[in-house]
């Protein structure tokens, strides 16, 4: 799973989220630190309003937090969501001993990045591509 920073980092370079069943997010403040919560039809629910999305907790009684602004919460996108948005950047994924190396295309040249969780390095790549299109 991508770390909350890389996942700050990629909301804040314009990676958008609409959330859907399955989709992992955390709220960041300091009593849920290290909290994951996944959205599903049963428990967490995502209501669309004009002035954003809603994160409604269904069912939860072991705390008071009853819904969230969706603009409050920090998405932690999947390896396949990961891949995904990178499109026709995404060259290819290597195993290199522990580590993973990815190579995108930013900027009509190859970057290369490694990290020893899969996911952090989509996100890594995905970062280097949002920030070569800012």
């Amino acid at each position: 799973m991508i770390t909350r920073q890389l996942a700050t980092e990629l909301r804040d370079a314009g990676l958008g989220w609409t959330p859907a069943n399955g989709d992992r997010f955390m709220i960041p403040k300091p009593d849920l630190e290290g909290e994951v919560f996944i959205v599903s039809d049963m428990t967490i629910e995502v209501d669309q309003r004009v002035v954003g999305g809603l994160v409604k907790f269904n069912g939860t009684t072991e705390w008071a937090l009853d819904s969230i602004a969706q603009g409050d919460v920090v998405w932690l996108p999947r390896e396949d969501q990961l891949r995904h948005a990178l499109g026709e950047t995404f060259l290819s994924l290597t195993r290199v001993y522990d580590s993973w190396v990815l190579t995108v295309e930013a900027d009509d040249a190859e970057v290369r990045l490694i990290d020893n969780d899969v996911e952090c390095v989509y996100a890594k790549g995905l970062l280097s591509i949002l920030s070569a299109v800012s």
